[in-house]
């Protein structure tokens, strides 16, 4: 869908009119985009905690809840380049408010949806908006940050992004049990509503800004399609495998469409002249490695779905009780993000890079021993959700600041849409994995009784299928944070060392 860098199809400039090049970002443009980052990352993930009582309250049962979770990081992935690369040619202003119109369309689906039958239909078609409104405005929020601000002007406003997403995300436990014990997590979606509205307020009267173009322009159908289905598919195999039996036909054909139209869309991006998703873009190993840990490490977000439904199940703490384990993530998160940022500007990238991971990792082994007593274990959570937001917020600027100094001024919405497509899949497949790997496991409690054997369980034993699932599903995300550190050691360079 964008061109390829070094075709003649666009110039150096990220801009199209005089008004928009003299331009200076303010606080605020800057906070009203950092609103429509809220109504994803504080609003439209605080389903990560409060899906059992949505799960209730409509009639759903597990599995169709745990689609409905992750399928608006996935939706928000699937088209998040697509719309960066778009925002790049229409406007990164224009892409913006229409993000804000989407997520308060999304948003009301999701409040105003029925108990019963009718359920499934506005929890996902809402669930589903909101993972596109995600898609308009992240890329072009920062390609916005991106062309509006320089230096360290660039660097607050990441870092002050950064808050909005990772700090919304740090937030969206607590506030999402707060405001289902006390009012209704329907209200949780009717506040993003108003959020949105003073989103759009904020961002009013902003120039806009695109990258200037020559030439034809054809969209590239082809490879979008190919990456719809692929990824499509390959969500419905991590979230319905267990249900519908590994080795059952359907399962087996999803498996082949995902091998099948995943390589179509290799092929296809490779082959073109104005592919969507450019690989040249990976030609830079600083952005490379950005992106892949970024990738890595918002899989991560199953940790919280995990965790906090171990306690809710296992331990029968309400969603208010389970998300208050995770202040300390809240205050952590927003607290260092500028730390993060200091770190930057005298480290480098890679060290805080790093740093950030091994205190993630670290915190989830300190939310992983489901074997102790609920009271010895709510304090390691809340050590635990603490250390996940400093880590967290160690590697948020650095390696987003990383990803977007690498890029081509004129694929700024298109690279910046890479980069977040990579969270917001990242988010999806981590919160669907860890979830059915939680889900079938704790239907299946003989397929894990031999933890028994290596590890005491304390106090009650009629939740044990539980706890064990809960102890494997969380080792799978310290895996991902193992994965994320050798990304950036093989990619970031050091600092003072000279880039690719």
């Amino acid at each position: 869908m964008t061109a390829v860098a070094g075709t003649p199809s666009r110039t150096p400039s990220s801009t199209t009119s005089a008004s928009s090049a003299t331009y200076k970002g303010n606080d605020k443009l800057l906070y009203g985009i950092i609103l429509g980052v809220i109504t994803f990352w504080l609003f439209a993930q605080t389903t990560l905690n409060i899906a059992p009582d949505m799960q209730r309250d409509l009639g759903l049962d597990a599995s169709m809840m745990n689609i409905a979770v992750a399928i608006t990081a996935l939706f928000s992935g699937i088209f998040i380049v697509v719309i960066g690369g778009l925002a790049d040619r229409v406007g990164r202003v224009k892409t913006v408010q229409i993000g804000f119109y989407l997520s308060i369309i999304g948003s009301l689906l999701i409040a105003m949806a029925p108990t019963g039958d009718m359920a499934t239909g506005f929890l996902l078609v809402g669930r589903a908006l909101q993972g596109v409104s995600a898609a308009c405005i992240m890329p072009a929020s920062l390609a916005l940050v991106k062309s509006y601000w320089d230096g360290p002007a660039r660097q607050r406003a990441v870092s002050l992004w950064s808050i909005g997403s990772w700090g919304g995300s740090g937030v969206c436990s607590l506030f999402g049990g707060l405001v289902t014990q006390n009012f209704g997590w329907r209200y949780i979606f009717f506040a993003s509503i108003v959020v949105a509205v003073i989103g759009l307020l904020m961002m009013k009267g902003t120039p806009e800004s695109k990258a200037e173009t020559k030439g034809a322009y054809k969209f590239d159908l082809a490879g979008v399609l190919t990456f719809l289905i692929a990824m499509v598919a390959l969500q419905i195999v991590v979230t319905q495998g267990n249900k519908m039996g590994w080795t059952s036909p359907t399962i087996h054909g999803l498996i082949a469409a995902v091998i099948v139209f995943g390589g179509l869309f290799f092929r296809i991006e490779n082959t073109i002249g104005q592919p969507f998703v450019d690989f040249k873009l990976f030609r830079n190993p600083t952005y490379t490695g950005a992106t892949i840990s970024n990738f890595l490490l918002n899989g991560v977000a199953g940790t919280l779905l995990v965790s906090l439904q171990l306690v809710q199940l296992g331990g029968d703490m309400t969603a208010q009780q389970a998300g208050a384990l995770t202040l300390g993530y809240a205050v952590a998160i927003i607290a260092f993000i500028r730390v993060g940022e200091k770190l930057l500007q005298r480290f480098g990238a890679r060290k805080p890079m790093i740093w950030g991971c091994l205190i993630t990792g670290l915190a989830i082994v300190l939310l992983s021993p489901a074997n102790l007593l609920l009271g010895d274990y709510k304090i390691l959570a809340m050590i635990g959700y603490t250390l996940f937001g400093v880590g967290l917020a160690f590697y948020a600027t650095p390696s987003t600041d990383a990803a977007l100094s690498a890029l081509p001024a004129d694929q700024a919405g298109s690279g910046s849409g890479i980069y977040k497509m990579a969270s917001s899949l990242g988010a999806a497949f981590g919160v669907a994995i860890s979830a059915a790997i939680f889900t079938a496991l704790s239907a299946s409690p003989e397929s894990i009784a031999w933890l028994e054997g290596v590890i005491t369980f304390a106090g009650r034993q009629d939740n044990l299928a539980v706890r064990e699932a809960a102890i494997i599903a969380l080792m799978f995300n310290v895996l991902m944070v193992v994965g994320a550190i050798m990304s950036i050691m093989l990619t970031i360079p050091k600092a003072g060392a000279k880039k690719a």
